[in-house]
């Protein structure tokens, strides 16, 4: 690390200050296209109490920077030599667009790209031979300049609604699916909300049975708080806690103050909340969709689904497409003769996500209730993709060559 006398990346630390990382965990995103280069940072790193350390083997773009810091990282640390122009502007952008420490690596030091890196926003410029003694004093800097709200436990995780263009999309074996790897994939809290009234089939495909359900909880949402609605999950296999619908018919009047507390009350307690909302949300969609951090509207390309999604995306989504995803679920290329171009006019946005069509392998998880992602397959792979996307991963291990943190 460049120790120059009054360099604007030092501030004074002692050996013993890298204890105070115990107590004060940070989460790290290591940028590097060398592996050579990023490997002896990744090493240090591996010796200290970092709560997350993510590595990433390529750049991102610059339109992919608000999706990296959704991922709510406390350090980024970023390789210049591989592109230091494109590297600097990474740099500018995340410090313009956060409070988080930037690090850059350099296997050279020249003063202006010194200055330059300063003026950009980064915080230490770490040099060969790079020790974990460095790295665990640069560390504590940045525990140091770690604004104190960030030291409390957030409070409200992400909602992430499903919705159905028309009944049999297949909404809830994608979200159920989903919600398996993304508890898996982040490692964080995750929660799957059968909102499918009243027929919700989530607990059927994950093969899970319990006495309480959804019904319990916006019946008495007046009532609903942490403890209350602990008491109505049940934990799956996976790691994954459900409030699944009830097992039978039982007429629900869900109002907009009943699905805001719940929704409410599983974002204070789970990292991500994910919702299985069906086709038939009418009413509800306004307290739905108005705290999701994003919508995700499963279709199929057929005419009537595609003239569904037309109109759900005119009424709900017109004015903030940032919100919604599409999904073209059981897709096969050039099916009906739509082809993409088509798909997307009728839409009047691109599909985010297709996952193919495979009936016999969706058939024998159902039969089996055992969820598809838990095996390897065309369809799980882009399912697990759509997770790791959400959570701020990026693209599984030789599935693709560019950084892609976003599907």
């Amino acid at each position: 690390m460049l120790q120059a006398e009054g360099s604007p990346f030092m501030t004074p630390a002692s050996a013993k200050d890298a204890d105070s990382l115990n107590s004060n965990t940070l989460s790290v995103a290591l940028i590097g296209a060398e592996e050579f280069h990023r490997k002896p940072i990744a090493e240090a790193l591996a010796g200290l109490h970092v709560s997350v350390v993510r590595e990433f083997s390529t750049y991102p773009e610059l339109d992919d920077v608000p999706r990296l810091l959704e991922a709510d990282y406390d350090v980024i640390i970023i390789e210049l030599d591989s592109n230091p122009e494109h590297a600097l502007d990474l740099v500018e952008n995340i410090c313009g667009n956060s409070s988080l420490t930037v690090m850059v690596y350099s296997a050279q030091v020249f003063p202006d790209m010194l200055v330059r890196c300063m003026r950009a926003g980064a915080r230490e410029f770490l040099t060969p031979p790079i020790t974990p003694g460095t790295i665990a004093e640069a560390m504590v800097r940045a525990a140091v300049r770690r604004p104190a709200a960030r030291l409390v436990k957030k409070v409200g995780g992400k909602s992430l609604v499903f919705i159905g263009a028309k009944g049999g999309s297949g909404v809830t074996t994608v979200a159920s699916n989903f919600a398996i790897s993304l508890a898996q994939e982040s490692g964080k809290n995750t929660v799957l909300i059968d909102l499918n009234l009243p027929f919700g089939d989530a607990a059927l495909d994950l093969g899970i049975t319990t006495q309480f359900s959804t019904a319990n909880a916006l019946q008495n949402f007046s009532r609903l708080d942490s403890n209350f609605l602990s008491k109505l999950l049940i934990k799956h296999s996976s790691g994954l806690s459900v409030l699944v619908a009830p097992d039978k018919y039982t007429p629900i009047h869900a109002s907009d103050e009943a699905i805001e507390k719940l929704l409410t009350v599983a974002r204070q307690d789970f990292d991500y909340v994910v919702v299985d909302a069906g086709s038939s949300f009418g009413s509800t969609a306004k307290a739905l969709f108005e705290t999701s951090s994003t919508v995700y509207l499963v279709t199929q390309v057929s005419i009537s689904e595609l003239r569904n999604s037309n109109r759900l995306v005119a009424e709900f989504f017109a004015s903030d497409r940032t919100k919604v995803e599409i999904v073209l679920n059981r897709y096969t290329p050039h099916s009906l003769g739509i082809d993409e171009e088509s798909i997307t006019k009728a839409l009047t946005l691109p599909a985010s996500w297709k996952i193919p069509s495979d009936f016999p392998a969706a058939q024998q998880a159902q039969n089996t209730a055992t969820p598809l992602v838990l095996d390897d397959s065309p369809i799980s792979r882009v399912i697990r993709q759509m997770a790791r996307t959400a959570c701020g991963l990026p693209a599984a291990p030789g599935k693709k060559k560019r950084f892609s943190l976003f599907g």
